[in-house]
């Protein structure tokens, strides 16, 4: 039985997550406008976010699994932390300094690829840690500290608007997004090695025979032949709560890629009445959607903590679909908005939607996964967020062009059908570890 942690080193263990969602929330809120003042056109926008969803396919049930089978000074989880933290802080402070759309294009990958060998790993970083009574508190920590980065990163725009910077980059990126780059990149480092230097890991429990078998496949390429062989073995093995949560997770995640990819580009045009890209309307358009994405990461944050008392006195898949219907509505009810100041009230259902979207499937799934192989499975689960989005990536430029007529606020509400129809699907889950009554117990 693995001991109770206290809050400050449940807390600790999940801080690197606030500078990975820095990473995350500069991305999301800007990419698509620097797409489009680089020259892409709305319809080529899908296309040029594949780098996320790709790389996340490729790279997090790779990582997954070598981390399962890593053990050195630093640990387990903690080495593919630190890589990804540096290669990702190194691509932000070059994105926004991107002449033209194929250099900003060829960044994202980078940066998605480096991003996601530091994620993928937090997941089974709390598994590994935690008992299985304090694991959705694990994960609503992490919840809470990807609020809290969201919302500096997507608030950081707007702020230094406030404080009177102004003007545009050589390439027409404005200064205010430019320097939120800059901060982000300097934040995604120092948070993660937060992390790496506060928390240690349990050591494999029977090491004799973990240092056997890496015997059998010694260094890296051994490694790389145990982690393909594996992760077929894993997708034709999957646990039956995980093969339940793989269409809310498909529906979820669609619906959160169209709104991210198109709700700047729907707050520039629809609500502010930006004429064109080169209007300054546009500019003030995408900071307040990056305001907006900022309202629902601070509620995320705020309700974190409430989720799993809810789900203590009722069921961790009830509070999921109530959660995700009520960011479906919320994306739904746009299409009567044009006032800024209203359409920032809309993202609080989403973000209600977005802290039990980062903590109830997983904490479902960790309660039905095998010790041995949280990494791994962690990573397969990852498909079912990625193959939706490159889907869209692909299917979404003909809808937009020809169906939508370029109007990305088409995009953003059938973003919110996509959640309503993950809500119901979360009501055919088999929730093996209920509702966890003594979760929000953090231990001293």
């Amino acid at each position: 039985m693995k001991p109770r942690l206290n809050l400050w080193q449940i807390s600790n263990m999940n801080f690197g997550f606030l500078g990975i969602q820095f990473g995350w929330g500069l991305q999301l809120a800007n990419m698509s406008a620097i797409y489009t003042k680089l020259g892409a056109d709305p319809d080529k926008i899908p296309i040029l976010w594949l780098a996320g969803p790709v790389t996340g396919l490729l790279v997090q049930p790779i990582i997954g699994a070598m981390s399962d089978r890593t053990w050195n000074k630093l640990g387990r989880r903690r080495p593919y932390f630190l890589t990804g933290a540096i290669l990702s802080s190194l691509a932000l402070c070059i994105m926004p300094d991107s002449p033209y759309l194929w250099c900003a294009a060829s960044l994202l990958w980078i940066l998605d690829a480096s991003i996601n060998i530091s994620m993928e790993p937090f997941r089974a970083f709390v598994a590994d840690k935690l008992n299985a009574e304090q694991r959705t508190l694990g994960f609503i920590m992490q919840s809470f500290f990807i609020g809290i980065g969201a919302t500096m990163a997507n608030a950081l725009p707007r702020i230094f608007r406030e404080l009177g910077v102004s003007g545009i980059s050589a390439n027409g990126i404005p200064l205010t997004v430019q320097y939120s780059f800059r901060i982000g990149a300097a934040m995604f480092l120092l948070c993660v090695l937060w992390t790496v230097f506060t928390t240690s890991e349990y050591p494999p429990e029977d090491m004799e025979e973990f240092n056997r078998k890496r015997a059998e496949n010694p260094g890296a390429m051994g490694l790389l032949k145990e982690v393909f062989a594996e992760i077929p073995h894993a997708i034709t093995h999957m646990p039956t709560t995980m093969k339940q949560l793989a269409p809310v997770q498909i529906f979820t995640w669609l619906g959160l890629f169209c709104m991210w990819l198109y709700f700047g580009l729907m707050c520039a045009y629809h609500v502010f009445n930006a004429p064109s890209v080169k209007s300054e309307l546009f500019d003030r358009g995408v900071e307040w959607a990056g305001w907006c994405f900022a309202v629902y990461s601070i509620v995320c944050f705020l309700v974190a903590f409430l989720l799993p008392k809810v789900a203590g006195a009722t069921s961790r898949k009830l509070v999921h679909g109530v959660s995700l219907a009520l960011g479906g509505l919320s994306l739904l009810s746009i299409y009567w908005i044009t006032d800024p100041n209203v359409l920032q009230w809309t993202m609080i259902g989403v973000g209600i939607a977005w802290a039990s979207i980062l903590s109830m499937p997983y904490a479902m799934l960790s309660s039905a996964l095998p010790q041995g192989k949280m990494g791994i499975y962690m990573g397969v689960f990852n498909f079912f967020i990625v193959i939706p989005e490159i889907l869209a990536s692909v299917a979404l430029q003909p809808l937009v062009k020809n169906v939508f007529q370029n109007n990305p606020l088409y995009v953003v509400m059938l973003g919110g059908a996509s959640l309503l129809v993950a809500a119901l699907f979360v009501m055919r889950v088999e929730d093996s570890g209920g509702s966890e009554p003594g979760a929000l117990s953090a231990g001293h």
